[in-house]
């Protein structure tokens, strides 16, 4: 009997810092310490069947994080969910398992909120705004075949903002997954140069979308 199953998971607070290949290792300790019915794979170097989706970039955090496993017993997800989180940090924790019903290639999109750090947070949306009216905003962006200059005004023509207490709250829909992405980090370097400033901004993902923006599941 194999069975995949998808876990949902949140990485928040200190745990934004731990780097995808050291949260793969952080689950599979997890799993080892639960001594949870797991598929590995054969060969030399056995290991477990463990796929994310879109992983997470450094420093972001998320809620709502996916990563697909294979049973080899059935197992109430309660349980599962129960042995998981005994042996992860305080800040990742499994809140749900489901069955995958969209393939990790299907994600084309993602959803991010900004919070940009300010004591006046109506003047920060104002200085925003007007920076997205310059003509383009054109950075260096790293690719698999080096690093080439993209206009990411596009991207972010239609982000959200939102004044809230000390801070401008910022939301945007951006490429994701695995055919290419935008990050907006990306956005936030490029409008320190232009406001000549630094700014404190923590990046949470809210959620994956497929190519028609449909809520990855």
């Amino acid at each position: 009997m194999r069975k995949d199953v998808r876990v949902w998971f949140s990485k928040t607070g200190t745990a934004r810092y731990i780097s995808h290949l050291d949260l793969n290792r952080c689950m599979s300790r997890a799993f080892h310490k639960g001594k949870l019915p797991l598929w590995y794979t054969e060969g030399f170097n056995p290991h477990v069947f463990l796929t994310f989706a879109a992983p997470l970039s450094l420093g972001f955090e998320s809620r709502k994080e996916a990563m697909d496993i294979r049973l080899i017993e059935d197992m109430p997800y309660e349980e599962l969910i129960e042995k998981m989180n005994a042996g992860l940090p305080h800040e990742i924790r499994a809140w749900a398992v489901t069955e995958p019903v969209r393939k990790a290639n299907d994600i084309a999109n993602a959803e991010y909120i900004l919070r940009l750090e300010t004591d006046d947070p109506a003047g920060m949306q104002a200085e925003m705004q007007r920076f997205l009216m310059e003509p383009e905003i054109v950075v260096k962006k790293h690719a698999k075949k080096g690093v080439k200059l993209v206009d990411i005004k596009p991207y972010f023509a239609d982000m959200q903002f939102e004044p809230e207490a000390e801070e401008l709250v910022m939301t945007v829909r951006l490429p994701a997954g695995n055919q290419g992405g935008i990050n907006p980090m990306l956005f936030v370097e490029a409008a320190e140069k232009y406001l000549e400033k630094s700014l404190l901004v923590r990046v949470e993902r809210t959620c994956l979308m497929d190519a028609e923006f449909r809520e990855f599941q």
